[in-house]
């Protein structure tokens, strides 16, 4: 099963993430990180992602709000773009960082603001 996993992951990871910048991960990946590129793979990807009940953009709605309230922004940048990718407007974004101000307050808003301008420039959305 780890496998089938692994192999269903590392496609819902390509086709979210890119397959240049997934290749790039894998490729950097060490004896020391290699076994964690793999079991995220299989598990947040695989068996995460994998489950067809919640569509890609919903997800990529949901995993905005949340990378967004645990303010880790490198993540949330690769998501952004990810999310985009997935079918997500910039009304859109906007509306989860509202959420995100909303409960997690004004400072982590004001970051994902500065970084989805970032991302939505580089995609000429804006």
């Amino acid at each position: 099963m780890q496998q089938d996993l692994f192999d269903v992951g590392l496609a819902k990871r390509k086709a979210t993430l890119g397959a240049k910048y997934v290749e790039a991960n894998l490729a950097a990946a060490d004896d020391f990180t290699r076994p964690f590129q793999e079991a995220m793979t299989a598990w947040c990807w695989g068996f995460g992602w994998g489950d067809e009940a919640i569509d890609a953009k919903t997800r990529s709605l949901m995993n905005l709000a949340m990378i967004g309230a645990l303010g880790k922004m490198h993540e949330w940048e690769t998501h952004c773009r990810g999310a985009i990718t997935n079918g997500v407007s910039t009304n859109e974004i906007r509306a989860v960082i509202h959420v995100v101000g909303i409960y997690c307050g004004v400072p982590q808003a004001l970051e994902c603001f500065r970084i989805a301008r970032k991302v939505l420039q580089e995609q000429g959305m804006l």
